[in-house]
Order: C-alpha cells, then sequence, then structure tokens
C-alpha cells in the first residue's frame, strides 16, 4: 500500500486530465533532510493537538462541570461520549434503523433483479427505474407521513414548470425563482402547519411520519429539481446522445442529454426521491441518474467491500474523537474561561475536525448504500479537512458533489471565468443561504468569497509555469499556504463553530495578547512545515498518475 493510496480513489483522479501534466513531477524528496525535519516536527506538533482537547476534557478541569451536562453515556473504556452535535446525534442514534433500511432495499432490489433476468437477458437497467419509483414512494410515506401531502405538490408544480416552457429559457428561470422561493417559505414557517390553514386539519399534524422535519432535507431535495429542470432545458435544445455510445465517463454522463421521452414524471419522481441518496446526498444530476440506468457501471464487489471499510475506519475514528475530546460541548457551552489561545484554537479546530468527519460519515453511508445498489454517486470528502492549503482546492474536495453542481447550474451558466470575482461572490452567497438564512452564514459565505481572492491575485502574479522551477518558489507558495490556511479557519469557525462573538472573543485573545502572538507566530511555523508537506504528497500523486487538483 502506497502512502497516496490513503486518500479516497475518485475515476476523475486518474482520467486523461492526468497526462495533461506540463512537466515531470520533481523527484521524491520524502527522504531529504529538510523533509525529515518537517516530518519529525509535524508528528511532534500533531502529539500536542491531540493531547491538549483530552486534557481540557478531563473531568479534573475547572471548566468540565460547565459542559458536563452535555455530555452522555458512551461505550469506549468507560467515558462519557460528546453527542450534543444534533446533527451528527440523529444519524448515530438511527444508525441501526438506517442500516435495517438499507438492507431491506438492497434485498428487494436483488429479488427484482432475479426475477427480471429470469424473464429476460437485461441489457440495461431501465426496469429498475420503477422499482425506484415504488421503493421511494414507500420510504416516502414512512418518513414524512402526512407531510407528502405538502410535499407532493412542490415536487409537481417543479415539473410542470419545466415541462410547460420547454426549450424556452424561461423554464429555468421560473424554476429557479419557484425553489428559491420554496426554500425561504419553507424555512419562514417551518414546513407549515395543518392547524395553521384550518383548525379541522390540525389532526393531520400528529401523523408527520419518522422524519417530521421534512424541510430541513429538502435543501438537498431542491438540488435536484434544479437539476432535472436544467438538464430537460438544455435537452430540449440539444440533440440526445447515440444509444450506441459506450464507456461513458462522470462528466459525460452530466453533459450528453436524453430523448426528451426519458424526461418523464416517474423517472422524475425515481430520481428526486432515490432513497440511498433522498436525505442527505450525495448528489447526482438527473442525467447521471439516468444514464446509469440505461448503461449500467461496473461496480466491482472489492471496491465495495473497500469502500465499506473506509465508511468503518471514519466511524470509529470519530467515536474515538467523542469520547475523549469533548469540544463540541465546549463550544456549545463556551466553556472557555481561563483557557489560553492555544487552548481555544485547539477547540476550534478539532471542532472542524468533527464537522468534518462527521459530514463525511452522513454521505459516505448513503454513497456506501448506492454503490451496493449499483449507482456511482460522486464521492463527497477527497481530502481530510487538515491536508488542504488552497481555498479554491479546498471547495473542490469539500462537498464535492455540491461544488459540481454550483459549477454546473451557477457558475458556468453566469459566465464561469469570464468573471471570477463577481461569480465566486455569487455562488458563496447561495451556498450561505441554501446552508442557512441567517447573517453568520451569508457573512461566511462573503468571508471565503473575499478570501479567496488573494490566491487568485497570487497565482496570476506568481504562476507555476513561470516560476515553478525556481528554488524559492516552493517557499514562497508555503508562506501563500499560511495565509490561505488561516483565512480558511478564521471563514470556517466563523461560519460553522464559533459565530461572530466567539471569533471576537478568539482574535482578540489571539492578536492583543502576548502569548497569543506567541501562538499565531508558533501556528504559523507549524503550518509552512505542514504546507510543504501538502504539496510533496500532491507531486507524489502526479508521480503515479494521479490528478486531483485540490
Amino acid at each position: 500500500m502506497r502512502l497516496i493510496d490513503l486518500t479516497v480513489h475518485i475515476p476523475a483522479s486518474s482520467s486523461g486530465r492526468s497526462r495533461a501534466l506540463t512537466q515531470q513531477p520533481p523527484l521524491a524528496r520524502w527522504k531529504t533532510i529538510e523533509f525529515r525535519i518537517y516530518a519529525v516536527f509535524i508528528f511532534i506538533i500533531v502529539l500536542i493537538m491531540g493531547w491538549i482537547p483530552i486534557t481540557l476534557s478531563s473531568s479534573t478541569h475547572p471548566n468540565y462541570m460547565t459542559f458536563r451536562p452535555r455530555l452522555s453515556r458512551g461505550w469506549m473504556f468507560g467515558r462519557a461520549v460528546d453527542n450534543s452535535d444534533a446533527q451528527y446525534r440523529t444519524f448515530r442514534n438511527n444508525f441501526p434503523k438506517l442500516v435495517m433500511a438499507a438492507g431491506g432495499f438492497l434485498v428487494a432490489q436483488f429479488i427484482r433483479k432475479r426475477l427480471h433476468r429470469t424473464a429476460t437477458a437485461a441489457r440495461d437497467n431501465m426496469y429498475l427505474l420503477r422499482f425506484n419509483f415504488g421503493a421511494a414512494v414507500v420510504m416516502f410515506l414512512a418518513l414524512h407521513g402526512t407531510s407528502v401531502l405538502k410535499i407532493a405538490p412542490i415536487l409537481t408544480i417543479n415539473y410542470l414548470i419545466s415541462k410547460q416552457f420547454g426549450a424556452s429559457k424561461l423554464g429555468p428561470i421560473c424554476s429557479w425563482i419557484f425553489n428559491v422561493a420554496v426554500l425561504f417559505l419553507n424555512d419562514w414557517h417551518s414546513g407549515y402547519k395543518f392547524g395553521n390553514v384550518a383548525a379541522s386539519l390540525a389532526f393531520l399534524d400528529d401523523y408527520e411520519g419518522i422524519y417530521p422535519r421534512w424541510h430541513v432535507s429538502f435543501n438537498i431535495t431542491m438540488l435536484r429539481l434544479v437539476s432535472f429542470s436544467m438538464d430537460y432545458y438544455w435537452a430540449c435544445n440539444a440533440p440526445s446522445a447515440s444509444e450506441n455510445v459506450t464507456d461513458l465517463n462522470d462528466k459525460q454522463r452530466q453533459t450528453l442529454a436524453h430523448p426528451e421521452a426519458m424526461y418523464s414524471y416517474l423517472n422524475y419522481i425515481s430520481y428526486v426521491l432515490y432513497p440511498p441518496l433522498y436525505l442527505a446526498g450525495p448528489i447526482l444530476t438527473f442525467n447521471d441518474y439516468i444514464w446509469q440506468h440505461r448503461k449500467p457501471l461496473d461496480i466491482p464487489r472489492r471496491a465495495v467491500l473497500s469502500y465499506a471499510f473506509r465508511f468503518l475506519f471514519a466511524m470509529l475514528t470519530m467515536e474515538f474523537i467523542l469520547h475523549f475530546m469533548y469540544v463540541v460541548a465546549m463550544k456549545d457551552t463556551k466553556a472557555w474561561a481561563g483557557d489560553t489561545p492555544a487552548e481555544m484554537g485547539m477547540i476550534g479546530f478539532w471542532n472542524l475536525i468533527i464537522v468534518w468527519l462527521k459530514l463525511m460519515n452522513l454521505w459516505r453511508f448513503f454513497r456506501l448504500w448506492a454503490l451496493a445498489a449499483g449507482i456511482d454517486a460522486p464521492e463527497n470528502m477527497i481530502r481530510c479537512m487538515a491536508n488542504n492549503y488552497s481555498a479554491l482546492g479546498f471547495w473542490r474536495s469539500w462537498h464535492r458533489s455540491y461544488n459540481m453542481w454550483l459549477l454546473r447550474y451557477i457558475y458556468i451558466p453566469a459566465g464561469g471565468q469570464h468573471n471570477v470575482v463577481v461569480n465566486m461572490f455569487l455562488v458563496f452567497t447561495f451556498v450561505a443561504l441554501w446552508h442557512d438564512l441567517t447573517f453568520t452564514l451569508l457573512f461566511w459565505g462573503w468571508l471565503v468569497s473575499l478570501f479567496v481572492v488573494p490566491e487568485l491575485a497570487a497565482r496570476f502574479m506568481l504562476p507555476e509555469s513561470k516560476y515553478g522551477h525556481r528554488p524559492w518558489y516552493r517557499h514562497a507558495c508555503a508562506v501563500g499556504a499560511v495565509f490561505n490556511i488561516l483565512m480558511m479557519m478564521a471563514a470556517n469557525l466563523v461560519g460553522f463553530v464559533l459565530g461572530l462573538d466567539g471569533m471576537k472573543f478568539f482574535v482578540s485573545q489571539l492578536f492583543f495578547t502576548a502569548e497569543g502572538l506567541r501562538f499565531l507566530v508558533g501556528a504559523s511555523v507549524c503550518l509552512f512545515a505542514a504546507a510543504h508537506l501538502m504539496f510533496e504528497y500532491r507531486e507524489d500523486e502526479k508521480r503515479n498518475g494521479i490528478m486531483r487538483r485540490c
């Protein structure tokens, strides 16, 4: 096993793009004195970074009783567990039920396949669209109960808008307006209540299914509604692909249109409510979903088992962190009185690691379910959160399927690279509001847009093609990486961890105390060394024909 095999494989990373390298990567530097020093230094620092939150989580720490009420009974080594993150708690507590649901779906699909193969020699999986439709309806009713009376009209109206306008530009325009309006109304009315419509209908609010808060996950559904509308609009304005096409790559499956008959209501509902991907994604475009039924992919069983092992390892890693580092509870209760800037920094850092791990576990479970069912959805998390030095690269590897969706349906239609800064501002404003209609996340979106500008400017003034061979270039990039990482951490701490008030306190401790300034200098030195290791890791990938662009 190679070091680079620790990063999950994606088909695009070893495609023809990897052969488009302008120059041969330099010889490996891992065994040089410089990189051995970096490696030993970072190894020691990582141990310290782990030890700090474990110490802060000790029952003897002065702040322990502040966050103790948010801890739950654990199962590892007699320790309590920090199960206070609401999103991950829902997934963690319902994990056995999700496994049973996935198992039931896969068994039913297996039986359906056997029956079909007995009756006819299958060349495609189009017959599974009806099965997926039926399974989706059953899941839909079980999850949302009477709320299907609210959701079904939304789905149907979006479909009718698309079909009504066809090749007209009014189709995607009206669909976008409708879906954005629904997002705001869902949030404003908290999913709507029958009792608010008529007192006689209030009893329906008692039968809202296993997951009554449908409006929370509707943000994901909205992406599929827009995908169908835009893909159908483009299909009406371009010839459909030949039935004889073979060996489509992931890019072609997104862009090649289908015959208009494929954009039917049954296929639409089958796609929008596809059980393995419905609740959390990853996001699959409508075109891709249908292509994977028209031209089924060969997904080796070994690949599925390997991915399952990755998922289980990540789950256990998360369990270990939650049992030994109670940083989420500290963050929620603001239990950092008397903590040093280094300790506060580690509370923020490990909260970001937990955000990364919880989302990765969610997405990998549902992607694993889809893979076992024969559908290859995009991998959402390619790299570890701590293995990123570029703001642009970070967003390519974090929630990757969402990034691909943004490129296809917002960034490129809005002009793409012809006006990068304005389009980035537009994209991240949408991203922030899509996540949550709050000023904190809107401010986060604007911060991210602002922090991308220095990297774009540096790439323009110091292009690798011109200066990459200079001895100083790698070190200059590492200095830039330090600023990039600090800015990305600041933006994400505001958006997802500390909020504006917590960040103000942290900044005051960091920049206006001697201890804070010492920590900032020390952290910058650590990040400088870490950036060099990240650079070399990517050079190692290039030497092995892998180009992940993140």
